[in-house]
Order: structure tokens, then sequence, then C-alpha cells
């Protein structure tokens, strides 16, 4: 009796084992390459965000800390004076946003005069503390077995809601409730538009996402510097659905993305080439005789590596068409910004008004 099918059986089941175990370490790599970053922080804390939001703001303090340009933009910042509502929290509490805030995801709802925020937070919270501070200086109730705290806004006749979602990380809002997020089914078309967006912005440790309304161009115009005023500009960045701004730190600069995104074509032509236009005119300015004289020299030099170091682009994503704004924030602009002074003009001279008789027809 022949052995030799006996051995190829059992040479084709080695071959098929080593093959499962092959797959099977690579689908495991897999999933904790890739699959981890699914469910990671940031991710996590953004699925928190209502789909029904019309702006989200995330910032990611751990990885910033690691830039040299939150250094920077440390100095640059204004130093404002603790109030004493702060530093008594500080005291009680033990916690301070500037060492022990992980991570921040705020959403804004019903953009008005009233409108709604809701935030999550992870961080290094003493979870007694908090709780004491809170029951102290509020009121404190359990809703489907969920600790929440009502605190009085410093100021203001309305209140802010507290929860702890788990130890490190606390929900907090100005609306009415916390018992859940005021979110729509995660399956909705509008939670896959967010989640698209937050995929998008991955690279960024700080970033905002505005689900347009509208009222953007208007709110454009009335903040944007005069010599970036324009009507054009305003009507066409209401015809955009998103917008979105994000930073990210290279070295001690920020680069800064900003992105507006239409269904149509024409309008997203048009927006890319009034920025460009824009750029051309605000670098023109600065070179002008008038203005050299009005700006002091390293302010004026800032303003024009700004300029120098933005670029605009367009993308076509299928559905959608997009206008992408790129510039730098040195070091350089941030210390001309705080220090930006015109340059003192030498007072008029009295001039003796002309002798009638020596004025000739």
């Amino acid at each position: 009796m022949s052995l030799a099918p006996n051995l190829r059986n059992k040479r084709q089941l080695a071959r098929t084992v080593l093959a499962v175990i092959v797959i099977g370490a690579i689908v495991l790599y897999a999933y904790r390459r890739w699959g981890a970053s699914e469910s990671s922080p940031r991710n996590d804390l953004l699925g928190q965000m209502p789909a029904d939001a019309s702006a989200v703001l995330y910032i990611d303090l751990d990885a910033l800390r690691q830039s040299p340009f939150l250094a920077e933009f440390y100095k640059w910042a204004p130093q404002a004076k603790v109030d004493a509502d702060y530093a008594q929290f500080l005291q009680s509490t033990g916690f301070n946003y500037e060492n022990d805030l992980n991570r921040l995801s705020i959403a804004l709802l019903n953009p008005s005069q009233d409108s709604t925020v809701y935030a999550v937070a992870d961080g290094r919270f003493d979870r007694k503390k908090i709780s004491a501070y809170a029951s102290q200086t509020g009121t404190r109730e359990n809703r489907n077995g969920r600790e929440i705290f009502s605190v009085p806004l410093s100021g203001s006749t309305r209140r802010i809601a507290v929860t702890f979602l788990r130890n490190d990380r606390i929900a907090l809002t100005n609306g009415s409730s916390l018992e859940s997020p005021p979110s729509t089914p995660p399956t909705d078309s509008d939670a896959q538009a967010w989640r698209e967006r937050f995929r998008r912005l991955a690279g960024s440790p700080v970033f905002a996402v505005v689900q347009q309304n509208g009222a953007a161009g208007a709110a454009f115009s009335a903040q944007a510097p005069r010599g970036f005023q324009s009507p054009q500009l305003s009507a066409l960045i209401d015809h955009l659905q998103w917008i979105t701004v994000a930073g990210k730190p290279d070295a001690d600069r920020l680069r800064v993305v900003l992105e507006g995104e239409a269904t149509a074509e024409a309008p997203a032509r048009q927006l890319s080439g009034v920025l460009n236009g824009l750029l051309v005119l605000a670098q023109a300015g600065l070179s002008d005789q008038k203005m050299r004289q009005q700006l002091q020299p390293e302010v004026r030099e800032a303003y024009l590596e700004v300029l120098k170091s933005a670029e605009v682009s367009q993308i076509d994503r299928g559905e959608t068409k997009s206008v992408r704004l790129i510039f730098d924030l040195t070091p350089k602009f941030l210390e001309s910004v705080r220090t930006a002074m015109p340059l003192a003009r030498p007072a008029p001279q009295s001039k003796s008004l002309p002798n009638k008789s020596t004025i000739r027809n």
C-alpha cells in the first residue's frame, strides 16, 4: 500500500493551515492599523456631535502641545485677567484647561442670538472635586441613571448643564437637556455628510466645519477688513454648502486651509477667480508708496510673507466642487498683528491765511 497520497494530503493540509495563519495575521494587522483609527479618541469624540448641528469645532490640545507653534501662539495671545469665579473654580477642582484638557469638540445648533451649544471634552478630571463644586454652585439631580449638574452662568440668567460620560469625559450644554445627545440617528445622510468632512480633516488637530445656511456671506462682509470687503465675494460664499477651516502646525508656523464646497461648478470657478484677484490686489496695495509710509516695515514684510505663501486651487469631487485657499501663519505675522501700529503722521503745521491783497485772479 502506497503512502504517497497520504503524504500529499498532509502537505496540502499544511499549506492550507499556513495560508489561514498568514491571512489571519494580515487581517489582524489591518484591523489594528486601520480599524483602530475608526475608534480613535478623535473619532469617538466627534461621533458625539449632533448631526443637525450648524457648525462643529474640534481642538486636539494634546497634539498642539507637541508643536512649537503653540508656544508662539501663547506668547502672542493677550494675557486675560483671571476673574474671581475662574480662580475659585481652579482652587476647588484643580482643573486647568491649559494643562488638563486633552480634546474638545463643540457643536453649534440653531445659530441665532439664543443658539444652543453642545460640547464634549476629554481631559484629566478630578470627578469628586468637580462634582462637589458643581453641587455647591448649582443643583444636582439623577436622570435615567445619569448625574446631571445645572450651574448658573456668571453674569447671566442662563444655566449650563454638565454631566460625566465617563471619568475622563464630560458633556455640557446651555440647552434644556443632557439626558441624551441632541442628535439624529447615525444612519441619517446628514450624519454621513459630517463624518465625510471629519475624515478629510483627519490630519488637522484644530478645525471647524460649517454647514452653510446662506448667512456666511453677510457675516464675512461684516467682519472682513476694508480692503477685502466685496459684495461679489459675499454672494459667492452664500452659494457654498460647506465651509471648513483647518490648522496644522508645521514647526513654528501654522498651515491654514480654508475650503468652500458647492454643488455647482460655476460658483466654485468664480470664487477661485475672485480669491486670486484679491491676493494680487492685496500684494499690490502693500507695495503702494502710501501704504509703505503708514505701515512699519516689519509689519508690511510679515503681511507680504503670508500673501506670498497663499495658494488657491480647485477640487472636483464629483458631486461637489471645492475651492481651497492655503496660507501660513508665521511667528513674524503673529508678532506684527500684536504690535502693528500705523506710523505716526507729522502734525500739520499751522499756516496763516493768505492776505487778500496777495491773491491774484
